[in-house]
């Protein structure tokens, strides 16, 4: 038989387990006590931003779609 080269793998307790968790979730708060949250004037103004270029999209496509329906009604008509 052949012997393997690799190192043989640590076993992962629970106790490990309970610990790696618990230093995520620290790091996690450590993470969000650094972010800048908006006031509500803030976030007032960026839903309102993100609202009205959700609807330029919305717009433009179905634009965009009514055209391309209308072109491709005229070819059919034109040679069906």
């Amino acid at each position: 038989m052949v012997k393997s080269s690799s190192p043989a793998k640590k076993q992962v307790t629970i106790k490990d387990r309970i610990e790696y968790v618990k230093e995520y979730f620290i790091s996690v708060y450590n993470e969000l006590k650094k972010v800048h949250w908006p006031d509500r004037r803030q976030m007032m103004a960026y839903t309102g931003v993100v609202l009205f270029a959700v609807t330029l999209v919305a717009l433009i496509i179905w634009l965009f779609d009514k055209g391309l329906s209308y072109l491709l009604q005229m070819l059919f008509d034109a040679f069906a």
